[in-house]
């Protein structure tokens, strides 16, 4: 099918992300875990076939290409994870696809998105090179389809489908939906989508320090860029210069305030979500509960987080580790 260029994400697109969603893949877990005396419900998103919820998205968006669409093939950009999905979901489909990914990304998630087949091209993130510039450049030379990690409707309604599957496993243990979303949150796509998928919920972002372009972009009003000098983060999966109006136009509406969690706190939750629920989080998966545990959320009795990814490379999650010790 065609869509236009002008498509919004809508809730019915997320319910429709959610069907598709629960075709292909099992339900990743929804577990208890206790905080000051309250039981949160922690969404175990690391446990997908790509180690991230990217992979909604991504199969959402692709097979809402027409067949045309699908044999010019698509380009994603991405640090990791949402390039795992793209690169599943293409596989799956036959779908050629390229991925604009960083040079310094974890090696885990650039030879896992090789390992899927997909084509991976890099770009100089510490130089300043802008990821978008070069996936347009490669569309426009290949006819391709820009498949954008977060700016883009299809992949906002795919990623809503965590928010759908929350709901229905909450009710299924004889609860009410959850009043209260906590996630992480790099470009948006999640916490957009999660807010379309749950409109009675406060969704609640979270960004790592110094890259809370989110969060200062829901005090001011309007978009903000990161800093320049941004200092570097563990977070590669939450790492963007900013969010793009699709998504800021859902969260500005239904997000009050962003969060930020420190380098310390991230891997305090690291440590803990392994100790207590047996997972291995990346540190930007592991942000949503870091600021929960650190004291900074008002935690209600139904309150949902969000561990987005556990693609972390061995040696960095065994340092974490280590530091407690």
């Amino acid at each position: 099918m065609t869509h236009s260029p002008d498509y919004r994400p809508t809730a019915a697109g997320v319910a429709l992300a959610a069907r598709k969603v629960a075709e292909i893949l099992p339900r990743t877990p929804l577990l208890p875990l206790e905080v000051e005396g309250r039981t949160i419900w922690c969404k175990a998103e690391s446990l997908q076939p790509v180690g991230a919820f990217k992979i909604r998205g991504a199969w959402h968006r692709l097979t809402a290409l027409s067949e045309t669409e699908r044999a010019r093939g698509v380009v994603g950009v991405s640090s990791g994870n949402h390039a795992q999905g793209v690169a599943w979901a293409a596989r799956r489909l036959g779908i050629a696809a390229a991925i604009v990914m960083p040079i310094d990304a974890p090696a885990v998630k650039l030879d896992n998105t090789r390992a899927l087949g997909a084509e991976v091209i890099l770009y100089n993130r510490p130089g300043g090179e802008d990821r978008d510039a070069v996936a347009g450049r490669i569309c426009a030379a290949r006819g391709a389809t820009l498949v954008h990690a977060f700016g883009d409707p299809w992949v906002i309604e795919g990623q809503g489908s965590t928010g759908t599957e929350i709901a229905a496993q909450m009710a299924e243990l004889g609860l009410e939906a959850p009043d209260q979303v906590v996630a992480p949150c790099g470009g948006g796509g999640l916490t957009a989508g999660l807010a379309l998928a749950l409109p009675d919920a406060r969704i609640v972002p979270v960004e790592p320090e110094g890259w809370d372009d989110v969060c200062r972009s829901l005090a001011a009003g309007e978009i903000q860029r990161v800093a320049a000098d941004a200092p570097p983060t563990a977070c590669d999966a939450l790492q963007t210069p900013a969010t793009w109006p699709v998504n800021f136009e859902i969260m500005k509406a239904r997000c009050p305030f962003g969060l930020v969690a420190t380098p310390a706190e991230i891997r305090a939750a690291q440590r803990l979500a392994f100790a207590k629920l047996r997972l291995v989080i990346e540190p930007g998966g592991a942000a949503a509960l870091a600021a929960v545990l650190a004291g900074k959320v008002d935690l209600t009795d139904r309150t949902a987080v969000i561990l987005s990814g556990g693609n972390t490379d061995a040696e960095a999650f065994a340092r974490v580790l280590r530091e407690d010790t």
